[in-house]
Parts: structure tokens; C-alpha cells; sequence
């Protein structure tokens, strides 16, 4: 039977291919010349159905001819995008959580780090990235400030060393895990990590600079007094001073210094400082887990000697403190904003909050490690004495890292809201 070539009239409708001229395939029933002619024995078989897939395939790329995976490569990138939304939204707890299992899976690196000093420098890129970043009106907020800056110095140097009194009657085995967390509650705010999650959750990171420069200088005198009060009675403690303040110059203030001097300097530098916060940011975080990474790599040997049971309950304890910490210090804002005048209360904003949250918090191991060094075993095995104050310094850097992804998602979502 001869097939006649005709236009079907029956696809005009609902196919827009009807309307322009169209290359279909050709089959063994179909005349091709310059445009398409169907014969009326296939076109009795097309529905409405192929019609909508023939207009769907304008829209698909070139050399993708195979409409079946129309549906398979939308769900993979779905699935693509969700993961990689998901650990940009988490990144800093996942880098902090990586880098201890790192240092408990293979230690090698990590001390080999440590050995280099790998710590201070990784600090120093941290605080040279937020004195890019930092701009003339933080600086000015950290000036007016000032009274929240006294609370954050007396939270940190005269407030939180009487938690030791609390802690001290706790019974472990070792002692030492008890001794060493209550000697960690008299020491100042930590050196770097403070600072960089206040960066990180958007608060004030002056004023947290400032707190972390003066409680650090002015705990070379606290420290040595609680110690003596709390354990030793009238133990003779001394903290080299003068080698903690070029510490601080070099590895804290040096950089940020830098960092604000090569911003106004370089005014396409600072302008992407602006535009590629986020970037930044992620360096910081990686810069961050470093630390973690490094003490629980050089403190791997000792933690397999103690039993795990009591090692756990050591460091539940070290979580405790530093849940009462952020407690106390949110409910003393809470009391301090309301007790306040107008102006007093419009200080304590969610900048300023945040920063003293977090610094007012956390406490330095570096200044644990100094003490211990000084006791020369007087309270017990300096190694046990430290090896809590390395979990309870990873564990307030793990569960700060969770409140500030906390504090960005609901700044998210309320920004959402705002723009919607």
C-alpha cells in the first residue's frame, strides 16, 4: 500500500511544532525534504502525550537528544545541591569535628604539626583575615561599648574561677582530671578560637579582641592568686609574663594590625574583603579546626591509657561548665539590659551579645598548660592535669561552633522573612 504524505491537522492543536517547521527523525514511512513530512499511517499513532514530549525537546540541550533522562538528571542535581547547601551551612562543626577525628585516626601529621608550631600561625592567618575584614564602624561600637567590656573582664577573671568550689568535690580516678578542669575555670578567655567565632557568628569581634588582649594580660596576675587560694594555699604559682604578652603581640594584634593597615592600603583588596566574605570566612574555619586537630593528635597516647568510662565522665563535666558559662553570662545580659537605662540597654544588641557570649565562655589552654608547667607536680601528673583541659577546650570550641550555626540559620531564616 502506497503511503500518501500529508500534514496531519490532528497535531497542529496541541503541539507548538505544528506552528514552526521541525526536524523529526525519519522512519520508514516518512518523505524528508527540507521540512517534515509524517505519514498519515504513524501520525494515526501519536498522542497528545508524544506531542507535549516533541515540545519539551526545544528546551533541552543540544546533543541531548534522550528524553527519558529528563527526569534522572534534575533528582541527582537535587541531591547534589542539598549536600553541598548542607555542609556549607554546617562547614564550621563538620571542620571542627574532622579535624579530631583526623588527629585520633593518625597522629603523625598533627604532631609533626604541633612540633612546627603550626598553632601560631594558623592564629595569626586568623586574625590577619578579620583585620581585612574588620571595618571603621565595629571599631567605634567596641569604644562605646566600654561598660560591657568591664562586665565581659570581671565574668572572666573574678566570676567564673569560683566555679572551681563547685567542681573540686567531684570524685574521679585519676584526681588529676578533676584538679586540672577546676585549675581551667580560673584561667582567661581563649587566644584565638574567642575571637574567630565571634567573627563567625557576626558579632562584635573589637570588642571580643579587646576582652581577649586584656583578660589574658591582666590573668597573669588573677590566675596565680586564684590558684594559690583554691588549691595550693599559699603555693607559690608564677606565669611568664613577659613571654605570654609578646605572645599575645605577635600572634594576636601584629596581624589584625596588618591586616587593617593592608585594607586601607589596598583598596581593591578591601573590596573584595566586602564582596567575598563567605570565602574568607571558610578560611578562617579551616584555620580554626587546626588546633583541635593538633592537641588531640599530641595527647592521642595518653588518652588510650586512661579508661573510657572515666574519660567520658571527665569530659561530661567539662561540658557542664561550659553550658553553666553560657547560661550564666546570657541571663546575667538579660538582667544587665533590663536593669540599665535606655542607653545602657541599646549596648547590649545582638553584636556586642554575641561576642560576650562567647569570649566571656571560653577558656585558654595555653595558660592551663603554662600553670601546670609551673606546679612542677605539685597537684599531680601534669599530663593528666592537662589532658581534661584539652577535651573541655575541643568540646566549648565544638559546642560554640553549633550555638553560632545556630545564630547564622535564624538570621537566615529572618532575612527571608524580611525580603519575602
Amino acid at each position: 500500500m502506497e503511503a500518501r504524505t500529508v500534514c496531519s491537522p490532528r497535531i497542529r492543536p496541541p503541539c507548538a511544532a505544528s506552528r514552526r517547521f521541525k526536524i523529526v527523525p525519519p522512519t520508514s514511512n516518512a518523505l524528508v525534504s527540507g521540512v517534515s513530512l509524517v505519514s498519515t499511517l504513524n501520525l494515526r499513532t501519536f498522542s497528545p502525550a508524544i506531542c507535549r514530549a516533541m515540545e519539551k525537546s526545544d528546551q533541552v540541550p543540544e546533543g541531548r537528544a534522550d528524553w527519558s533522562q529528563e527526569e534522572e538528571i534534575p533528582e541527582s542535581f537535587q541531591l547534589m545541591k542539598s549536600i553541598t547547601n548542607f555542609a556549607l551551612t554546617n562547614f564550621l562543626p563538620i571542620a571542627l569535628l574532622s579535624g579530631v577525628a583526623l588527629g585520633l585516626a593518625d597522629p603523625t601529621l598533627g604532631c609533626i604539626a604541633h612540633k612546627h608550631s603550626l598553632t601560631q600561625f594558623a592564629t595569626s592567618g586568623i586574625f590577619f583575615i578579620s583585620g581585612l575584614k574588620l571595618q571603621d564602624r565595629e571599631i567605634g561600637a567596641a569604644t562605646q561599648a566600654w561598660p560591657l567590656g568591664l562586665y565581659g573582664l570581671a565574668s572572666i577573671l573574678l566570676i567564673s574561677p569560683f566555679l572551681s568550689k563547685l567542681i573540686l568535690p567531684c570524685q574521679l580516678a585519676p584526681q588529676e582530671f578533676v584538679t586540672g578542669l577546676a585549675i581551667f575555670t580560673c584561667v582567661p578567655t581563649t587566644l584565638s578560637s574567642g575571637v574567630a567565632l565571634t567573627q563567625l557568628a557576626g558579632g562584635n569581634s573589637t570588642l571580643a579582641l579587646v576582652l581577649t588582649v586584656m583578660s589574658n594580660l591582666l590573668g597573669t596576675a588573677a590566675v596565680p592568686f586564684w590558684v594559690s587560694k583554691f588549691f595550693a594555699d599559699g603555693f607559690g604559682v608564677s606565669i611568664p609574663t613577659e613571654k605570654l604578652f609578646w605572645s599575645l603581640m605577635y600572634t594576636l594584634l601584629a596581624p589584625l594590625v596588618l591586616g587593617k593597615v593592608a585594607r586601607y592600603s589596598f583598596r581593591g583588596l578591601a573590596t573584595y574583603a566586602d564582596q567575598n566574605k563567605r570565602v574568607l570566612t571558610m578560611i578562617s574555619t579551616i584555620l580554626l579546626s587546626l588546633t583541635p586537630w593538633m592537641q588531640v593528635s599530641k595527647s592521642r597516647e595518653l588518652l588510650l591509657m586512661v579508661k573510657p568510662l572515666v574519660f567520658l565522665k571527665a569530659i561530661g563535666l567539662g561540658i557542664v561548665v561550659h553550658l553553666f558559662f553560657l547560661g550564666f553570662n546570657a541571663v546575667a545580659l538579660k538582667i544587665f539590659s533590663a536593669a540599665s537605662g535606655s542607653r545602657m540597654a541599646s549596648l547590649v544588641n545582638k553584636k556586642n551579645a554575641r561576642a560576650l557570649m562567647i569570649v566571656c565562655s571560653q577558656k585558654a589552654l595555653l595558660i592551663v598548660v603554662a600553670v601546670v608547667e609551673q606546679l612542677n607536680g605539685a597537684l599531680g601528673e601534669p599530663g593528666l592535669l592537662v589532658l581534661p583541659c584539652v577535651a573541655a577546650h575541643i568540646t566549648q570550641i565544638i559546642i560554640d561552633s553549633l550555638v553560632v550555626n545556630f545564630w547564622l540559620q535564624k538570621d537566615r531564616a529572618y532575612k527571608k522573612i524580611k525580603t519575602a
